[in-house]
């Protein structure tokens, strides 16, 4: 255990010296992240309040043939204007986030009180879109509400009559799981931030030790090579624990500083506690695995060209979670990316985690970090690898 301390420290001394490394290793993170977020969100939140409040030009085919939906539309904040000829291609070019058609015989079927056909052209894959759309569609379903009560009274009906059901929505998502829905992408980031955020540390003092022959002589000393590649592991784990320590502390000032509608988790010290316990075996994986790839790479260069396929593991549970959303079943939470997604995605929407998803989480992360750490042992015995070239 000795030795392991004497390498750890001896590597930790060495990376404080390289002020460059430590600068971008620590606070690239918390810089940049909580940047992201918050940037993100105040560029959406303005862009969503702009589309709401501002007029909505709404280019319409036929209308001449609906004045009093027209009038109705302009009463709503909707600039009514003259479709152009080619609508299709008007929306697709995004010329026009919607356009609304009305039909030829929308005049007879309004005076024989039948449904008056109207249609919305729009292009779902559109972003921009989907805001103009709901707020065109819940006007004309005011309208169609409005009209239909006038009907039932001019009848010496009740309005309510025509309403079969009435259907009431309530909504048990919690405040901080309708946040958490805007945070989806935030575990990937974490995930990312651990699981390679010591990358630079760990391929140099391994590779790069090789490449400038100094591992070598270290590996000649009376220590066993099991104790000072443990030693390299510990310094890359406690330096990537203090890099994830100041993410979390800038996103917890970050969002207490943040306006109203920005703050979206409340990062407590019990929360931040968690967090960091969950990216610890993270941590433990990324340096482990990295570990094993530097020592079996031949230089510096081959060791960092396995980074760009290494960023890409962390994406998967998150593109798989947004394509196909699955229940938390115990199961999940022993698969690696997919149980720390899951277990971020419960900190951040304020979800309790059971002592079995600990356990089994914990259980499966470390002993996954053990199987790496022996692997990257026996590649450490080997008689080359101090050897450059």
């Amino acid at each position: 255990m000795r030795a392991i301390w004497t390498v750890a420290s001896k590597e930790l001394v060495d990376l404080f010296r390289d002020r460059k490394t430590v600068v971008l290793g620590l606070l690239l993170g918390p810089l940049l992240m909580p940047g992201i977020i918050l940037g993100t969100g105040a560029l959406v939140e303005s862009k969503v309040r702009t589309q709401l409040e501002s007029t909505l030009v709404l280019p319409v085919a036929g209308a001449g043939r609906a004045p009093n939906l027209v009038a109705f539309l302009e009463s709503r904040n909707i600039e009514v204007v003259e479709a152009p000829e080619n609508t299709v291609v008007a929306v697709r070019e995004q010329v026009a986030p919607v356009v609304l058609h009305i039909a030829p015989d929308y005049a007879a079927r309004w005076r024989d009180s039948l449904p008056a056909p109207v249609e919305l052209t729009y292009d779902s894959s559109l972003q921009d879109a989907q805001i103009p759309l709901q707020r065109v569609h819940q006007v004309l379903r005011e309208y169609s509400a409005t009209v239909a009560s006038l009907r039932a009274l001019q009848r010496g009906q009740s309005p309510l009559s025509s309403q079969a059901v009435q259907v009431a929505w309530r909504d048990v998502a919690t405040p901080e799981a309708r946040r958490g829905m805007l945070l989806t992408f935030l575990p990937y980031l974490l995930i990312l931030f651990s699981f390679i955020g010591s990358a630079a540390l760990v391929i140099d003092v391994t590779a790069g030790e090789r490449e400038r022959q100094s591992l070598e002589p270290l590996l000649a000393t009376p220590a066993a090579r099991t104790a000072i590649m443990s030693g390299k592991i510990l310094a890359a784990c406690l330096f990537g624990m203090l890099g994830l320590l100041l993410i979390v502390l800038a996103f917890k000032v970050s969002f207490q500083l943040a306006p109203g509608p920005l703050q979206l988790v409340d990062v407590s010290l019990p929360v931040a506690a968690q967090l960091l316990l969950v990216l610890l075996p993270m941590v433990l994986i990324g340096t482990t695995l990295l570990t094993l790839i530097a020592a079996g790479a031949r230089s510096v260069k081959e060791a960092q060209s396995y980074l760009s396929v290494l960023m890409l593991l962390p994406i998967a549970p998150t593109l798989i979670l947004m394509v196909n959303p699955v229940k938390n079943q115990l199961w999940q939470f022993s698969v690696p990316f997919l149980a720390q997604n899951q277990m971020l995605l419960k900190l951040i929407r304020g979800e309790v985690i059971s002592p079995a998803e600990w356990a089994v989480y914990m259980l499966c992360g470390f002993a996954l970090g053990l199987f790496l750490w022996l692997l990257a042992a026996r590649l450490y015995h080997r008689e080359s690898l101090g050897v450059s070239g």
